[in-house]
């Protein structure tokens, strides 16, 4: 019966040291979308936060707290392989982001007045100048332009 024992203990230490380690716990996160910025009332349409760095496999939320505005990813401004989104006006909307890089996303109604945001998905940015050089129109061009600024001073 030890020689069982032995055995079988070797045999759990074995499969426990061939198991990949499990991931962190995935966080959830919340982008609000707004009329107003609380901190500057001349800052109108805009998401707060504009710059978002999650880890991979975490959610975030973007709910509608003032009417008249969606999420869309921007065209040129997500990692390959990573799935576009177009959310419906005035509804809370969800995404779990599973590929690394950086994210530009728009509110349609408002892009070329700058209502515009950035989620940066892990450490790599291999997309960084890819979503730089993705065409902007109106004040859209400078709001990128900023949110570049600060997220790679922010690194």
């Amino acid at each position: 019966m030890p020689m069982l024992n032995t055995r079988l203990r070797s045999t759990a230490i074995a499969a426990l040291m061939c198991t990949p380690a499990l991931p962190a716990a995935a966080e959830e996160f919340e982008i609000l979308m707004l009329n107003t910025a609380a901190e500057n009332a001349q800052h109108t349409n805009v998401f707060a936060p504009d710059i978002l760095r999650i880890q991979l496999g975490d959610t975030v939320t973007f709910i509608p707290t003032d009417k008249g505005h969606n999420t869309a990813s921007k065209r040129g401004m997500i990692p390959q392989r990573a799935e576009p989104w177009n959310s419906p006006m005035d509804e809370k909307f969800s995404l779990t982001l599973t590929v690394p890089g950086v994210y530009g996303y728009i509110c349609l109604p408002h892009y070329e007045m700058g209502m515009v945001g950035l989620i940066i998905v892990g450490d790599e940015m291999q997309n960084l100048d890819a979503a730089k050089d993705a065409r902007q129109v109106g004040s859209a061009r400078g709001a990128f332009r900023d949110l570049f600024a600060r997220a790679e001073g922010s690194q």
